[in-house]
């Protein structure tokens, strides 16, 4: 890999307004609104006008986006704190909208569930998740750094009250273990970003350019940065992401998240939250630090590897629904990991297309945790047999997507896991060998889990007949079903979108343009 250099070309307006600060700050506007009214109805209605609203926004962002391109698009640039060189930049490429077009997919899907689920702070509830989804869009679409960790910062809050409030018997501390292991990434990943600063303060004064003073990752693109800075920026950024994707062996904090969180904090942590570290590696550390990122790529691969299979061996061994989905989750961020530094086309694009595959399968199979859950209040898996016969309409959602899980044919899965391990049989043959097994696990846990709940003869006499999916649960089935059929037959439209920015990352394209508003 070598270092890109960006050149700014500020091209015509894509669409005459700003719409990513629509995306970003129309949530924060519903939360304040939601506290001027006192009807629960009314609440409702708004948030999911809002998430409704911002879902077709994004879907009309992707609809523009120009392909094929590396391009920073729909780029919004505005002073901020002048005298640090802080600026509220904002843009997309195709890896980000990706990333953006998931989150309002999933908030959209998360406030269906919840309109029968909490009955308590509904309000505050709402308020929660309707700033998550204004962070995470902050996130996916910061260019300025400053601004970035702002948001990412900013998402902790709402996402600690969602586990607190509304978790499990042991929410407490599941809460505040979030939070901490977080924080001490955050703290060692703002160091680096100092360096970073730091570093393109000293080469703007050596070379005399206008702009001394600036967080933007654009202008960083353009200082370089000696190997031996860029290891040490690059351990102080990793522990940042990698507790946050997390990567084994910073992963203790997620099992304890997953269990005690309400089903929406579970669906958001593993379709997106999660996301945010790996889109850390690839946004910042890829382009920035390409020395640093071949010095160490073997030792990634190796912590991807581990965590596949010991996320798949202790998946196989829960009793608990959802801690097993939890490890699993560890399992499969694994290989998108493995993906990534193989540092190759296939092996990145796998990664970044299994990052969102990851993100609907494991939110498909919280809800269907959900869904028992509000019919049995248990996660226990022992507590359940042979439901099919009772729900046949939730055994046949399930079983789709415990198959997109496992990555089988003509599933969204099945094309991350392929080019996943393309790549790597092509980057370090014995790493992609060992994690084949992560597959064979996936298959023995999800079928494992599947017959306990839907096929066996056997049903606990004491429990009551359950009932299958209503109109609104079908909806949240059928649309993630959806996704898990059209990317798995079709996946080029999404391979498309993100491939001028693995170009970019692999060295193989012109320099990054800017497409600005």
């Amino acid at each position: 890999m070598t270092q890109p250099v960006l050149h700014a070309i500020y091209a015509v307006n894509q669409v005459g307004f700003p719409i990513l600060s629509l995306l970003i700050f129309l949530p924060l506007a519903a939360a304040v609104a939601l506290w001027l009214t006192e009807e629960l109805r009314l609440m409702n209605q708004l948030t999911f006008i809002t998430v409704f609203v911002n879902f077709i926004l994004s879907l009309f962002l992707f609809s523009k986006f120009q392909t094929g391109i590396p391009d920073m698009q729909f780029v919004e640039e505005a002073a901020w704190i002048p005298p640090l060189g802080i600026r509220y930049q904002i843009g997309v490429d195709g890896i980000s909208l990706s990333l953006i077009v998931l989150t309002t997919f999933l908030l959209l899907l998360i406030i269906l569930f919840s309109w029968k689920s909490v009955s308590h702070s509904v309000r505050t509830y709402l308020t929660c998740l309707l700033l998550i989804e204004s962070a995470l869009i902050g996130v996916f679409s910061a260019l300025d750094l400053f601004l970035f960790f702002v948001f990412w910062e900013v998402m902790l809050l709402p996402m600690y009250f969602l586990i607190k409030i509304w978790g499990g018997a042991n929410r407490d501390y599941a809460a505040l273990k979030y939070v901490l292991y977080t924080l001490l990434g955050s703290v060692l990943m703002l160091v680096g970003f100092s360096i970073l600063y730091l570093n393109y303060h000293d080469y703007a004064v050596q070379t005399g350019l206008s702009r001394v003073y600036s967080f933007s990752f654009l202008d960083f693109l353009q200082a370089p940065i000696s190997p031996q800075k860029q290891f040490h920026i690059f351990l102080l950024l990793f522990f940042g992401f990698a507790f946050k994707v997390p990567l084994f062996p910073f992963h203790t904090w997620l099992p304890d998240a997953h269990v005690e969180a309400p089903t929406a904090g579970s669906v958001l942590l593993a379709g997106v939250l999660l996301k945010m570290g790996v889109y850390g590696f690839v946004r910042y550390s890829l382009p920035l630090l390409p020395d640093a990122v071949e010095q160490m790529a073997s030792f990634m691969s190796l912590l991807s590897v581990i965590g596949i299979v010991y996320g798949g061996c202790l998946a196989l061994a829960q009793d608990d629904m959802k801690k097993l989905i939890a490890y699993s989750s560890i399992s499969h961020l694994g290989f998108v990991m493995l993906g990534i530094f193989s540092l190759n086309e296939a092996g990145l694009s796998g990664g970044l297309i299994q990052m969102i595959n990851h993100g609907i399968s494991t939110a498909g199979l919280f809800f269907v945790v959900g869904f028992l859950y509000e019919r049995r209040h248990t996660r226990l898996i022992a507590r359940y047999w042979g439901l099919a016969k009772q729900a046949p309409i939730l055994a046949a959602f399930f079983f789709i997507i415990s198959l997109s899980s496992m990555g089988m044919p003509f599933t969204n899965g099945f094309v991350g896991e392929f080019l996943i391990l393309s790549g790597a049989f092509q980057a370090h043959w014995l790493y992609a060998a060992i994690a084949v097994t992560g597959v064979l696990l996936a298959t023995a846990y999800l079928f494992w889990l599947y017959q306990r709940v839907m096929v066996e003869p056997k049903e606990a006499p004491e429990e009551k007949p359950l009932l299958d999916l209503d109109v609104r649960e079908i909806a949240i089935c059928v649309a993630l079903t959806a996704i898990i059929f059209w990317t798995g037959l079709y996946p080029r439209p999404l391979l498309n979108i993100m491939s001028g920015s693995v170009n970019f990352l692999l060295g193989n394209t012109a320099p990054m343009t800017l497409v600005s508003e």
